[in-house]
Order: C-alpha cells, then structure tokens, then sequence
C-alpha cells in the first residue's frame, strides 16, 4: 500500500462510513421510535398496539425450516412468493402459531391501575 491515492483513501472512507451508518441504521430507528413514543405518552414497547410480534417467527405464527445453519433462501427474503420450495411452514412454538404476544408493559399497568 504505498502507492496509494487522496481519492482511494477518500473512497475508503466514504465505505467505511456508509457500512456503520448501514449496521447503525436499526439501533437509531429505534431510539427515535422510542422517544417519539414517549413524547406523545404512549407505550415505549409497542405503540399503544398491545402486541409486539414474536421475534422467532417475526409474525407471521409460522417458521420456515432453515438450511444451512438456520439460515433460509435469501432470495425468497427478499421476493416472498416467486421461489417456490416444496418444505412446508412448522407453527411456531414460542408464540404458539399466534404471531404476537401481549405488551408486558401495558399489561402491568392494565393490571395495576385496575387494583387502585
């Protein structure tokens, strides 16, 4: 590396920038989503929604058996329904094929004003 240019290593910065702005992006959403929220007093967790989705089968109830490692097709990710695959969906065990569970925020404080 010692023949190395002003604008090579202005491109490496530039990359280097957009690839922790791009693994920062869902951390920042979140914290803005999250103050949003509790500026306009609703629930920090779900929204006033009640439910938050599962994580395991990230709503939909139904969980896709994985290939290597767990890891499913990422192009039927990215295009749902164009990559036919002849496996079929398991119902999902940690949420019992629901999808959701209850907000535990909004459930401790339906509970708690209800007791006053």
């Amino acid at each position: 590396m010692e023949n190395i240019t002003a604008s090579e290593i202005a491109g490496l910065g530039v990359g280097t920038f957009l690839l922790c702005a791009t693994i920062a992006a869902p951390k920042v959403d979140s914290f803005i989503s999250s103050s949003q929220r509790s500026s306009l007093k609703m629930c920090n967790r779900c929204g006033d929604v009640k439910l938050i989705a599962c994580k395991k089968c990230k709503g939909s109830g139904a969980v896709k058996p994985g290939g290597l490692f767990g890891l499913s097709n990422p192009m039927e990710d990215l295009f749902p329904g164009r990559f036919e695959s002849n496996e079929g969906s398991i119902s999902c065990v940690n949420c019992g094929a629901k999808g959701h569970f209850p907000c535990p925020q909004c459930y401790q404080s339906s509970s708690s004003s209800s007791e006053q």
